[in-house]
């Protein structure tokens, strides 16, 4: 295993038991389970977490932060998106022919 897999469950262990996570703590664990590590890592790990609550980060993991609007329904916000145009600019790449039908010999698209 690698050390600095190591120090990382340590890490989450220590959060898990609502332990401080601190460098003596995680290099005392990773000694236990049979892996040495450099004790500046664990040092590094523990600033890093340092006053953050890792359970609420990993339960929060890929939420979107805009998902939780108050007071908001997606009833509501389709009205809103349906109430405002948007404006779209043509995407111009400088090329008038379609290369696209040339690349496979004229064929056409793939859908064509």
């Amino acid at each position: 295993m690698s050390s600095d897999l190591a120090a990382t469950y340590a890490a989450l262990i220590l959060a898990d038991a609502e332990s401080e996570i601190t460098s003596e703590k995680i290099l005392a664990l990773t000694t236990a389970a049979g892996v040495e590590i450099e004790p500046i890592w664990a040092t590094l790990l523990s600033k890093a977490l340092e006053g953050k609550n890792i359970k609420e980060m990993l339960s929060t993991i890929g939420v979107n932060p805009g998902a939780a609007a108050p007071n908001k329904t997606a009833t509501d916000t389709n009205k809103d998106n349906a109430a405002e145009p948007v404006e779209q600019d043509p995407v111009d790449d400088g090329n008038d022919s379609d290369e696209s039908d040339d690349m496979f010999g004229g064929a056409g698209g793939l859908f064509d």
